[in-house]
């Protein structure tokens, strides 16, 4: 089953976007920011990173830029909270990253997830 590394500032949102996906049969490591995510981006083995976009210390969109740089092969999905975030959506490493727009049921979420890996995207 894929691991996905869940970076979510938000204590309550982590705790229930991780408890959905681990229902779902994913496994899932849940950190705080994107400081704390980039080392066990390092170390491999996860196969999608789900950030938000607006974080301290590090926002989601320099965490997935310096994630895929170190893991290349990994997905990208975004959630956030604000709808006026545009990304970029030239070349890089997160032009075909998924934006999932806050609020959202978590059954949305995890069939979100749930179609990147059955569709076999491309990994951002």
């Amino acid at each position: 089953m894929p691991r996905i590394l869940l970076a979510e500032d938000d204590e309550s949102m982590r705790v229930y976007i991780g408890r959905a996906l681990e229902r779902a049969g994913y496994t899932v490591t849940s950190v705080d920011r994107g400081t704390a995510a980039l080392p066990l981006v390092a170390t491999g083995g996860f196969d999608l990173l789900l950030t938000d976009i607006v974080m301290p210390e590090m926002d989601g969109i320099e965490l997935a830029q310096r994630a895929v740089a170190l893991a290349p092969a990994m997905r990208v999905m975004f959630i956030t909270g604000f709808a006026a975030v545009a990304l970029n959506r030239g070349e890089g490493p997160t032009s075909n990253a998924k934006v999932l727009s806050k609020p959202f049921h978590l059954r949305d979420l995890v069939a979100e997830v749930d179609r990147l890996f059955e569709l076999g995207a491309t990994p951002a």
